[in-house]
Parts: C-alpha cells; sequence; structure tokens
C-alpha cells in the first residue's frame, strides 16, 4: 500500500502526465455533464418508463443505455452515445479486406491511416443520420407517452432533435480524440467504460436494498458477491492479458551490413493474444440475437414460433444464452481470421531476417503461425462465452439483480478490465521514462503454454 501512494504521488511529480490526467478527467466530466442533458420538447419527469425498460436490459437497448452511461434511457443529447462512431469503425475495418482502395491506405502509414479516420467520421455521420430518427420514433415503443413529447412527433421536434443527437454523436467522438491527443489515450474506449461505470454504483444499491430489505440473504450474501465478483474480474484480466509467446531467431548483422550464421543471432519472441478479438465477437452475437424473437414472433400462430418468441425473449434464459455463447464461439473464430493477418506477419519476418526455429521462412511460418492461432483461439473463445453467459448464471442460480449482474460478465467488465490495463499501461510509460516504479510489477503479458 505505502508503494501505491509512493507511486501515485511520483504521478504528479511528472509535469507533462498531471496535465494530460487532468484535461482527461475535465473531458470526461464534459461528457457525463452531456449525458444528463434531455433533448428539447421531451418531458423529462415521464421518462421513468424508458429508464426501466432499458435499465436492466442485456439486449441492445441495454447495452446501448450501458455504453451511454445512461444517456439512453435520459433521451439524452448524447443519447446515441459513441456507438455510432464504433460502428463505423468496424465496417471500415470489415471493408478493408475486400475493398483494394482501403488495403491500399492501410499500406501508406500515418497519411493513410488520417484517410482512413476521415473516412469513419463521415460514415458516423451518415449512421447517425439513420439512427437519430429510429431512435426518436422509438422511444414511444419503449415506453415513452405521447405526453411526454411537448412539441408533438412532427418534423419541428424530429428535425431538430436529429440535428442535436448527430451533434452529440460527433462532440462525443471529438471529446474521445481529444483524450487520446491531449490526455492520456484511449479516447474512446475511455468513453465506454466512464459510461458504464456511471449505471455501477446504482446497480449495487438495488442489489444491496434487495439482499437487506427482503432478508434475502443479508450483509453476508452481499460479501459473497463481492468476493466472487473480484474472482470474476480477475478471470478477466487473464484472459485480457494471456499471451502465447513464438520464438522468433533474428540473424546477425555483421559490420559490413550482411549476415552471419542464423544461429548467432538474438531470440525474441511474436506474442498471440488467447484472446485477439477483444469484446467484439460479444457485440456482434448480440446484435443477432434479436432475429430468433423476431423470427418467432412473425410465425406465433405455430407452436415452433411460438416456442421462439418466448424462449428467446428471455435474455437470461437457458435457449437464448446456449444460442448466445455458440455464436460467440463463431464469431471469435471470424474476427480473429480477419484481424490478426498470420500471412502478412510470415513475410514482414521474413524480410527483416527472421525466422521461428524449425519453420521454413515465408509459407510455411504463416501456416505455422496460422494453426498456433487456432488452438490458442479455441479456449479463448469458450473462456469468453462462459464470461458473456455469466450474469444470466448468477441471475438464475443466485437471485442476483439484472442490473448488477450485467457486471460479472459480458461486454461491460471486460471493456472495464481491457481500458482500466490499458490505461494502468499508458501511465506506466511516463513513470518508467522518468525512471519511477509503474503501477504494475511488470509490463510483460502473462505467457499461456
Amino acid at each position: 500500500m505505502k508503494k501505491f501512494f509512493e507511486t501515485i504521488s511520483n504521478i504528479w511529480k511528472i509535469d507533462e502526465l498531471k496535465g494530460r490526467i487532468i484535461m482527461t478527467l475535465g473531458l470526461l466530466l464534459v461528457y457525463r455533464f452531456g449525458a444528463q442533458i434531455v433533448l428539447p420538447g421531451i418531458d423529462s419527469t415521464q421518462l421513468a418508463q424508458l429508464a426501466s425498460n432499458t435499465g436492466t436490459d442485456q439486449g441492445i437497448f441495454g447495452l446501448l443505455n450501458a455504453f451511454t452511461g445512461g444517456a439512453f434511457s435520459n433521451a439524452s443529447v448524447f443519447a446515441l452515445g459513441i456507438m455510432p462512431y464504433i460502428s463505423a469503425s468496424i465496417v471500415v475495418q470489415l471493408m478493408g479486406i475486400a475493398i483494394p482502395y482501403l488495403q491500399k491506405l492501410q499500406k501508406e502509414g500515418e497519411s493513410g491511416r488520417k484517410t482512413i479516420n476521415q473516412i469513419t467520421r463521415w460514415l458516423t455521420i451518415g449512421i447517425c443520420i439513420v439512427q437519430a430518427p429510429a431512435y426518436l420514433y422509438g422511444l414511444g415503443a419503449l415506453g415513452v407517452p405521447d405526453s411526454a413529447f411537448l412539441l408533438g412527433k412532427g418534423l419541428n421536434f424530429i428535425v431538430p432533435s436529429v440535428i442535436i443527437l448527430v451533434t452529440g454523436c460527433v462532440f462525443a467522438m471529438w471529446l474521445g480524440e481529444k483524450i487520446t491527443d491531449k490526455g492520456i489515450g484511449n479516447g474512446i474506449s475511455l468513453l465506454i467504460m466512464i459510461g458504464i461505470i456511471a449505471t455501477m454504483p446504482q446497480s449495487f444499491i438495488q442489489e444491496f436494498v434487495s439482499r437487506t430489505d427482503n432478508n434475502n440473504g443479508g450483509l453476508m450474501f452481499i460479501l459473497i458477491e463481492v468476493i466472487v465478483w473480484f474472482l470474476v474480474i480477475l478471470a478477466s484480466v487473464l484472459l485480457v492479458m494471456a499471451t502465447r509467446q513464438i520464438p522468433v531467431q533474428y540473424a546477425r548483422r555483421t559490420a559490413s551490413g550482411g549476415y552471419e550464421k542464423n544461429i548467432m543471432g538474438s531470440r525474441q519472441y511474436i506474442p498471440l493474444k488467447l484472446n485477439a478479438s477483444g469484446v467484439m465477437p460479444i457485440i456482434f452475437a448480440q446484435a443477432i440475437m434479436f432475429a430468433p424473437g423476431l423470427i418467432g414472433k412473425s410465425f406465433n400462430d405455430t407452436a415452433v414460433g411460438q416456442w421462439m418468441e418466448v424462449q428467446f425473449s428471455d435474455i437470461f434464459g437457458l435457449a437464448y444464452n446456449i444460442l448466445f455463447g455458440l455464436l460467440i464461439i463463431i464469431f471469435t473464430y471470424f474476427y480473429t481470421a480477419i484481424t490478426v493477418p498470420t500471412n502478412k506477419m510470415a513475410d514482414d519476418l521474413k524480410r527483416s531476417g527472421g525466422f521461428i526455429p524449425g519453420i521454413r521462412p515465408g509459407k510455411e511460418t504463416g501456416d505455422y503461425l496460422d494453426k498456433i492461432m487456432s488452438l490458442i483461439t479455441l479456449p479463448g473463445s469458450i473462456f469468453l462465452a462462459l464470461l458473456a453467459v455469466l450474469p444470466a448464471v448468477v441471475v438464475k442460480l443466485g437471485d442476483v439483480q439484472p442490473g448488477w449482474a450485467l457486471f460479472y460478465g459480458g461486454t461491460s467488465l471486460l471493456i472495464m478490465v481491457g481500458v482500466a490495463i490499458d490505461t494502468v499501461q499508458q501511465v506506466n510509460s511516463y513513470l518508467l521514462n522518468r525512471h519511477y516504479d509503474g503501477l504494475m510489477k511488470t509490463g510483460k503479458n502473462r505467457k499461456v503454454a
């Protein structure tokens, strides 16, 4: 504990780092303030039903509400949050596989990256223009009464509100980019994390009241829940940081610029992450999980349709979570395959004079790396699927409040853990550059066999 406070003291001794932290906290405060401003023309006192329909839902609305820190259920100017930018980034990344122009930009370095960022921004605005009217017209379906729309639902309300929602998303995107440039980095991810954390106190208070007022386990059960929660966080940290290190041998250059025998070279490692896809498989699977319920609703005059509608409307049900887990495993393999370019890694390794001991450079190295990725992705995908369905398990077996259960796994917890680790590593880099001890004993990733 003493070392921790010494590290905190050292952070404030570095003027640049102190300034970046203050800038980051200030911009995050602006984002949280904006999430409380209700759209003009909506009565904020009549939004209780919207909050109840999104606050404890693990579906896409609950996901959006969590990512926006309650702005979605508040009908805030930041109701769309940063999710349109995330969607645009995913689309551009996937299109980069098939469109030669984007592939060319990816190879152009900094200038290409700036052009891709500009394309992503414009696509974000396009997505916002589509999502904003859908959100406004969907407020009624989510429980907001017509009397809450003080100006009605005509163009005099829709047009200004769409402009405000699009502007709010663009402003949130700008805040994220400023945190990345002027703050401690990971701006977009920090905005999402701060939104998720904002809903945590209320969820925990609801669970605490449920356990104590209803004689439903009392303080002892609360203590057990907190201990289990910390164990789940530990497991999430292991999933995020675990890597398989592939040994690489490099030929040593001579004074004349040539190479000596390969056995004389230095040995390094290629770190292959156990979960290279992050939380994207959960997000993809979450979006698709609406399809079975909608299909069942379309054929509710048949027994199969009624069964599908009932089973896949319960986000904590057995059938829903079995399919959810299987989709996560499938999408983990899919997303890993498109984001980990093993053939490119093999080509880069060959050009730099490196090789994996016992493996021929070139295609054979690419096949070997692809095989290793396939092997380590299986346990990683299963682990990810188990974390994703864990909230449903604790709700069914532990009678935990749905809002608090969402922090036992799924997208929310993995984002919190991943962003927290990245932020600590950013702070560590500043400390180590100034010859101070970091927040972590080591910056190395945890190795897996």
